[in-house]
């Protein structure tokens, strides 16, 4: 493969000279730089991409730590970020993690190696504030409420949201509130707003027998369907519209009377099912997060969530 000294000997100039013409440097004749682009063309020298962004500092290459795809929380965001990526150039590279810890400080040091210019966490296993420290070696952003942590974040708002919704709920009259939470509330973020603003509203915390652990897609709406049918509940405020589809079909294919049902994420399935949700609009969250990583903003963007009521 042709390099650089190769174009060099057959062109007569230093290698600092050809240096100059392929990174489009001042200080060469037109001649000079003519002849060498010439002798580039006759030995077919194609640059190195990678080397070329290395050396000039940047990769114009975001990194998006992406524990899972099933669920609308992860698409709707990733579609966010690579749009806004897209409008300013650069590229993304989607990096699962499937939660594991030691995944996530792999893609770490691929930022410390200069791999990206930024990397953007979804969501994380690793303690926040181990991710914070790695702010030594590039832009690196999460998606949630980062607390005390002084780290940029993008994120949504859902205190406000989740409240809205207990309280409509509370006021409908159920007694018996099933609970659907993406992961334990000890390492979620989202499960913990969950509960606790249940626990705000309702005045007690959700009940073992009504509280559904590990959901993140439609078969698990279905899934948790059985047991919230075998215990009795009146309603069920899912993690997702599709997920609240899944319990919704399990009721319904088994002849059983429905529970009044919620979900998240505004998708057209809860449109069809006409039931209530939440909009945590994480579209935009994704995109003020691509921002945050290439240093367009800084800080940390909180936008707020929309209980959308539907009788």
């Amino acid at each position: 493969m042709t390099n650089i000294r190769d174009i060099a000997r057959e062109s007569g100039y230093s290698v600092s000279t050809v240096s100059r013409v392929l990174n489009h440097k001042k200080y060469v004749s037109p001649a000079v730089r003519d002849h060498i682009e010439q002798v580039m063309q006759q030995l077919n020298y194609v640059p190195n991409a990678v080397a070329r962004d290395l050396s000039s500092g940047h990769t114009k290459t975001i990194g998006v730590a992406l524990a899972m795809v099933a669920h609308p929380y992860y698409t709707t965001l990733v579609k966010g970020i690579t749009e806004a990526a897209f409008e300013e150039g650069y590229q993304v590279t989607l990096l699962p993690t499937d939660y594991d810890a030691k995944l996530e400080r792999r893609y770490l040091e691929q930022l410390r190696q200069h791999a990206f210019d930024g990397l953007i966490f979804t969501s994380h296993s690793m303690p926040i504030s181990e991710i914070a420290a790695a702010q030594a070696f590039g832009p690196v952003v999460v998606c949630q409420d980062p607390g005390s942590v002084t780290i940029p974040a993008a994120f949504t708002d859902r205190q406000a949201s989740y409240h809205e919704a207990f309280a409509w709920i509370k006021q409908a009259g159920y007694q018996r509130i099933g609970l659907m939470l993406p992961r334990d509330p000890k390492v979620s973020a989202t499960a913990s707003a969950m509960v606790q603003a249940y626990t705000n509203v309702i005045g007690a915390a959700p009940a073992a027998d009504l509280t559904w652990i590990g959901s993140m897609a439609y078969a698990d709406g279905r899934k948790a369907g059985a047991f919230f049918a075998a215990n009795g509940a009146d309603f069920v405020f899912a993690n997702g519209d599709d997920i609240a589809m899944g319990v919704h079909d399990y009721y319904q294919q088994n002849h059983l009377p429905l529970p009044g049902l919620m979900g998240q994420e505004n998708q057209v399935s809860s449109a069809l099912l006409g039931i209530s949700t939440i909009d945590h609009h994480f579209h935009a969250v994704g995109r003020a997060a691509l921002a945050l990583a290439t240093g367009a903003k800084t800080g940390q963007i909180k936008i707020a969530s929309d209980f959308i009521a539907r009788p």
